[in-house]
């Protein structure tokens, strides 16, 4: 967003060729809402089922629900593109780390004074503050990365890399494992929690942190995993990585808490999940940023039309969908209330969840990490390649994410 209000000029030309795909009618049903959404296919059913639940609530008959699935860099595109067109959805699910850009660009409303949010666990309220003002209502408590192990192979859970190292160098290979640890180390979201065990992060406020000691240890770290140890796989993305868990090709796997009910089906008896283990080198745990999934409001909403979300999304995190979300998804609760139920409480995947969040940072959400996801999954891509020696890649790396704040701020 620009000092004068608009846009840069790449946004409305990336915007030009989306606004065909975007299906919204111009007039403002008051009882019809449009949902957009970035969430795994395993989750649809859930959202539809709490969605058909509200419509027969008495008075709700005539209410008519429309969901849109995208993936998640997609759903960016068109969401902005959609808002520009004044064509965009009423609400949007998905993570925080987006929503800052939609709040600057005028796309999403402020939710202050509208929802209660003293009803929600505090760490999930303030991953979608920004300037003060809240932007979006929380669904879920987490949104972050942990690990999971094949009981098939692992006996116990490493407490240490030192320990996980181990297996690698020695049980994995008895097994006959493809590869001992999968991750998409293409993503700079999995190596965040690296680069917080080597004592970095790569935000101060608003101002990128990248060309530090901590990030060249972290992507060091990367190529020794990759090369040296060769226990990940050379080149693998979310898609390869879960189908190597899945099929008992890698005993390892860290990946997000969305991934649990998949896995858990998919593995049975033989599903195990830890906090990601301390890093031997330094004494630190992996620091996993942590958020939620939010509803997000889109700012031309009329007041009619607010009131009914206003009462959708209130039903959507009530305590008893809540604890059903829960229950189906294995996904932490936002509200406070849920978060004390028996059926959450008892279960030992809510504990360790629980656990390796309070080892987590909260995921920035300044408008800034835009910037910073996209440098970053660049020149770690060209390190973890050698296609570029670690210390220009880290350099260059800070040096091409403030080049992008400057334009997008122009």
């Amino acid at each position: 967003m620009s000092k004068t209000g608009k846009l840069p000029r790449y946004v409305l030309l990336l915007a030009v060729p989306l606004l065909a795909s975007c299906s919204r009618p111009v007039a403002d049903d008051s009882r019809s809402i449009v949902v957009w959404e970035q969430e795994d296919a395993q989750v649809a059913p859930y959202i539809d089922s709490v969605f058909e639940a509200f419509r027969k609530l008495p008075g709700n008959g005539d209410v008519q629900i429309t969901r849109t699935h995208y993936q998640t860099e997609d759903l960016r595109q068109q969401f902005q593109a959609a808002s520009l067109a004044g064509v965009q959805p009423d609400l949007l699910l998905g993570p925080s780390d987006t929503a800052g850009l939609y709040a600057v660009s005028g796309f999403i409303m402020p939710l202050d004074g509208i929802f209660d949010f003293s009803k929600f666990n505090d760490p999930v309220v303030e991953a979608i503050t920004l300037d003060g003002h809240k932007w979006g209502v929380p669904v879920s408590n987490g949104n972050h990365l942990m690990m999971f192990y094949n009981k098939r192979f692992v006996k116990a859970a490493p407490k240490t890399t030192d320990e996980l190292f181990s297996f690698c160098a020695n049980d994995a290979k008895r097994y006959k494992l493809d590869r001992c640890i999968a991750f998409d180390m293409g993503e700079p979201f999995w190596l965040m929690p690296w680069l917080g065990a080597f004592g970095g992060w790569p935000m101060d406020g608003k101002k990128p942190t990248l060309d530090t000691q901590a990030m060249r240890d972290t992507v060091n770290f990367y190529l020794d995993l990759k090369y040296e140890k060769k226990f990940v796989p050379m080149e693998c993305d979310y898609n390869c990585m879960d189908s190597l868990f899945k099929e008992n090709k890698a005993a390892f796997i860290i990946n997000g808490d969305w991934a649990i009910s998949g896995y858990q089906k998919q593995l049975g008896k033989d599903f195990g999940l830890c906090v990601i283990p301390k890093l031997s080198a330094t004494g630190r745990y992996p620091s996993p940023m942590v958020s939620g999934k939010y509803f997000m409001v889109s700012s031309g909403v009329s007041p009619k039309k607010l009131e009914l979300l206003k009462s959708l999304l209130e039903f959507y995190t009530s305590r008893e969908n809540q604890v059903k979300q829960y229950q189906t998804l294995t996904r932490l609760p936002a509200l406070k209330a849920a978060g004390s139920a028996k059926e959450i409480t008892s279960d030992e995947v809510s504990r360790i969840s629980l656990e390796q969040i309070l080892k987590g940072r909260p995921m920035p959400m300044a408008t800034e990490m835009r910037a910073v996801w996209d440098s970053a999954r660049n020149y770690m891509g060209l390190a973890t390649t050698k296609k570029m020696d670690v210390d220009t890649a880290v350099r260059k790396m800070q040096e091409n994410t403030s080049k992008k704040i400057e334009e997008m701020n122009r």
